[in-house]
């Protein structure tokens, strides 16, 4: 991460994470939380943010986010919580082949980098999906022809 412009990194199973950004922040919270994690850092997410705070929960890697009861985001400085799936975003072939076009041109001027860590042949997907689904994988996973 810091060498992809991270000026802090935290491990959120090495450390209490909420209390680290609460620390790194002065106090104050962030204003967005992207949460790929799930059940494991649902609340220290929410903990970290700051008030009217945005969280972003797009993966369940730990399993889902417990039920929770919405008064919770009052409490907690009024909070946003917001699942986004990409079909609301590409809900066109023609919309996801123009986002495609876009990302493929980002990533091809460098200004974003795609870290690829593990490949695995086609005739093995198999065994890519239990890693992923072990969590046993970081960055990306590539099938090979």
């Amino acid at each position: 991460a810091r060498a992809h412009g991270c000026h802090h990194t935290i491990v959120y199973t090495r450390e209490d994470f909420a209390q680290r950004v609460r620390d790194l922040t002065a106090g104050k919270g962030v204003p967005v939380v992207y949460d790929s994690v799930g059940n494991e850092t649902w609340e220290g997410s929410l903990d970290s943010l700051a008030p009217r705070g945005l969280m972003v929960s797009y993966g369940n890697a730990s399993g889902p986010v417990p039920a929770f009861e919405p008064g919770v985001l009052a409490l907690k400085g009024s909070l946003y919580v917001t699942r986004p799936t990409l079909f609301s975003y590409a809900a066109t072939r023609e919309q996801l082949l123009a986002m495609s076009d876009e990302l493929f041109a980002v990533v091809g001027s460098g200004r974003v980098k795609v870290s690829v860590r593990q490949t695995f042949p086609l005739a093995e997907a198999a065994d890519a999906h239990r890693a992923l689904e072990a969590r046993e994988t970081t960055g990306s996973t590539v099938l090979l022809p």
